[in-house]
């Protein structure tokens, strides 16, 4: 028998950190096109660009396979960059010395988040590597980009300068990454960052001068200065994201600003960005015979980009220190409250912490501030809401830097009207559901099997066409943490 407790919710936001680091390296969107090869290994160059994605036949640029060819269990301390052929090879046997798996998402591969059927969704990685996209994301792909780090995933976000369209389809990094970022479906701005449409060059040594900064600080050394061979600057906006910082701007500016920034990086939801204006520290100057390529990972910027680099890779690895701990948030209803016990493991960089409240899932205010201490344990009770019969709960942790996290959101809804229906029920083919915000539809049999497991977009009907004859038990999660679950027969 199945029994599903909605009285009572418990988020865990811990991570287990023993797993291996995964990178995935994207390569769908034009990386190899024109005299870019912005890929850890390709074994064959038959792609051609014309105006658009890539075709086999004819062509002569580099077709990254999705595992490197040369094992990654030999490389050692001493291996060369050379171990591999494409232009970020260097980049990636640094990434497998630091104990991380790389992987490619070939040029025909799919976005996707929360897609069972794709080996390479999203989900199965901790970071996402896009350097210098040359196609536009697709609605979908947009929305498992956002979903993923919002959901504790990391993005490497690598532009380069203005009309750098190298596969002449009218679209080139700075203006996909800004498509992005303004028209995604989900959240304007997400990360606060956007890029300038610009062309720069040259050297800069104004980094951030905070000491705490983990990409200028990082265990790969200090980073002093960096080089830029015809790329951009972005502009960052804290009131779209308060997390947003930037670590390296252009000579001659402010190193605090919100201007001329070079490197940034912020936190969204329980994942993280760091965004590079220019393509070139990232290039070791190998990879396709057919490009004309540079060593800017080690001979620019005497070394600095691969400390850059390198310390950007290990904090978007790195789980913050609060949830590689642990946060429980749990909301229990009872006689007319709604009482909120949270556990925080907590660390000596938080300042303090916030339990924070909403009435449609949006605007939240401060019900409570508490000062944060190494371990945390609270207790908060609130009346039910009197007007529209639901309530929405999160906690904002606040770091001494600044910075700040936000646990999932805990969400009460009392009115009877809400409750899940579907249709048709009984059902043949398809289910279509009532509400709303569903993130996930799970089907079950009477002995608890899971027969069917997908995530929907936009409450999409659900193919239960292979589903024999019979009762089964369907239960809808959403978005905002309710769970609902359902009786249904299968004709």
């Amino acid at each position: 028998m199945l029994r599903f407790l909605l009285s009572t919710l418990i988020i865990s936001l811990c991570y287990v950190s023993s797993a291996q680091v995964k990178i995935l390296f994207d390569a769908s969107k034009a990386e190899t096109a024109g005299n870019a090869d912005w890929v850890i290994d390709a074994d064959v160059s038959n792609l051609n660009y014309s105006n658009g994605p890539a075709t086999t036949g004819g062509g002569s640029e580099a077709n990254a396979q999705r595992i490197p060819t040369a094992p990654q269990s030999n490389i050692t301390n001493a291996t060369a960059e050379t171990y591999w052929k494409g232009g970020l090879s260097y980049w990636g046997t640094d990434c497998v010395k630091q104990g991380y798996q790389v992987e490619t998402l070939p040029y025909n591969g799919a976005i996707s988040y929360g897609n069972a059927t794709n080996t390479q969704d999203l989900s199965n990685y901790n970071i996402f590597v896009v350097p210098e996209p040359n196609i536009l994301f697709t609605a979908s792909e947009k929305i498992a980009i956002i979903t993923f780090v919002q959901n504790g995933g990391s993005l490497f976000i690598i532009a380069d300068h203005n009309q750098s369209d190298r596969n002449n389809d009218g679209y080139d990094s700075p203006t996909i990454w800004n498509d992005l970022f303004t028209n995604n479906g989900i959240v304007s701005n997400p990360f606060g960052i956007s890029f300038d449409l610009t062309t720069i060059s040259g050297s800069s040594s104004n980094v951030t001068p905070f000491n705490n900064d983990s990409l200028i600080h990082g265990s790969y050394g200090n980073v002093l200065q960096v080089l830029w061979s015809s790329g951009t600057t972005m502009t960052i906006n804290p009131a779209a994201n308060s997390s947003v910082r930037g670590a390296v701007y252009k000579s001659g500016s402010s190193n605090t600003g919100t201007s001329k920034v070079m490197v940034a990086y912020a936190r969204f939801g329980l994942g993280k960005v760091v965004a590079v204006g220019d393509s070139s520290p990232f290039d070791d100057g190998t990879g396709d015979i057919n490009d004309q390529l540079y060593d800017g990972y080690i001979a620019d910027a005497n070394g600095n980009h691969k400390k850059m680099i390198m310390n950007a890779t290990v904090w978007l690895a790195t789980t913050p220190a609060v949830l590689a701990e642990s946060i429980n948030f749990t909301a229990i209803k009872n006689n007319g409250t709604v009482s909120l016990n949270w556990v925080i493991a907590a660390s000596s960089h938080q300042a303090y912490f916030n339990i924070e409240k909403s009435n449609n899932g949006k605007d939240f205010y401060t019900l409570a501030t508490v000062k944060a201490g190494n371990t945390d344990k609270y207790a908060y009770t609130d009346r039910f809401p009197s007007v529209n019969n639901s309530a929405y709960y999160r906690l904002l942790l606040v770091n001494k830097d600044g910075s700040k996290e936000y646990s999932k959101i805990v969400a009460f809804r009392f009115d009877k009207n809400l409750i899940l229906s579907i249709y048709p029920n009984p059902a043949k083919d398809f289910l279509i559901f009532n509400r709303e915000g569903i993130r996930q539809i799970k089907i079950f049999d009477n002995l608890g099997s899971t027969l069917i497991s997908r995530f929907l977009f936009n409450n999409a009907p659900v193919d239960i066409s292979t589903l024999k004859s019979g009762i089964y038990f369907v239960q809808a999660i959403y978005e905002n943490g309710d769970i609902h679950t359902q009786r249904l027969l299968k004709d």
